[in-house]
């Protein structure tokens, strides 16, 4: 791939999306962004991003584009509405949907492009604010394997850990694993912290004894800091997150399969949404039990 040649299009600057822009156009990709604020996208502008009007826009001129947005509704309406990628898109681009989303809906938008001579992976990410800051997202991948295998050098730009799932949508369903680990790993977590916490423990102590053993995950060591230092700004807000387990329940409800993991750590989350939490990082569970 001839990265100064092959021209992307980024729709969504957002938590993530930003660093991501930054990180693809260090690689040498020329980048146009698209965002539904433009206010959103001026310090990537600055940074040397091109602006463009509209997803129809970059499907008429970019050879690849990516989106990270927020619902799978905007997914819906950027790919398949009247306007949107897939019916304007020529043939030969390649569209690659990062954004958590439903597993079908992935499928439905990988069976429109083929019809249209356009290709579609899905490839929700992991990682958080800091991954997608320093380039080392986890990319879960699905579809056309040859498809993948030309874009590698895409995901290398934004991530370290790059694995192709299997056929359209299994990036998908990969994701909504991650998110069940992390929806009742999150409650242990917070659990652990309130009782140190209780206990009478310095919890900074405790947690340099507990990240590194069995306990160990991504969260305790990334977010748990967040929560000594008062710092409940989102990496990954708590309204999306709501929306992911949302899926997960859905999917896993089609395949006759029970949750109680999930189901409850959504009923704590939503309870902070209600208390005008949907904003905050989902560290933020932590004042589930604290406040």
């Amino acid at each position: 791939m001839d990265k100064q040649n092959c021209k992307i299009g980024f729709i969504g600057t957002g938590v993530m999306g930003k660093s991501m822009v930054r990180n693809l156009m260090k690689a040498g990709f020329p980048v146009s962004v698209y965002s539904r604020t433009k206010e959103k996208a001026d310090e990537l502008l600055k940074e040397g991003a091109i602006w463009s009007t509209s997803p129809k826009e970059l499907a008429q001129t970019m050879d690849v584009i990516i989106s990270i947005v927020g619902y799978p509704s905007d997914v819906e309406e950027i790919y398949l509405g009247e306007d949107g990628i897939i019916h304007n898109g020529r043939q030969g681009l390649t569209v690659i949907d990062m954004t958590t989303s439903k597993p079908s809906l992935a499928v439905k938008i990988y069976e429109e492009a083929k019809l249209r001579g356009i290709d579609s992976l899905d490839a929700p990410v992991s990682g958080g604010d800091v991954g997608a800051k320093e380039a080392r997202l986890a990319i879960m991948v699905g579809g056309d394997q040859e498809i993948f295998i030309q874009m590698k050098p895409v995901f290398e730009a934004l991530g370290t850990n790059i694995v192709h799932q299997g056929a359209a949508g299994a990036g998908q369903h990969t994701k909504m694993c991650n998110q069940i680990v992390i929806a009742s790993g999150m409650i242990g977590v917070c659990e652990a912290l309130v009782y140190a916490k209780k206990a009478g423990l310095d919890q900074e102590t405790v947690l340099q004894s507990i990240s590194t053993g069995a306990a160990g995950s991504w969260s305790l060591s990334n977010l748990a800091p967040r929560i000594i230092q008062d710092n409940f700004d989102p990496g990954f807000f708590i309204k999306h997150f709501i929306k992911d387990m949302s899926i997960a329940i859905e999917e896993a409800e089609k395949m006759e399969m029970n949750v109680p993991g999930l189901s409850l750590a959504k009923q704590l989350y939503e309870q902070l949404a209600e208390l005008g939490e949907e904003n905050s990082g989902t560290q933020a569970l932590y004042k589930y039990w604290n406040e």
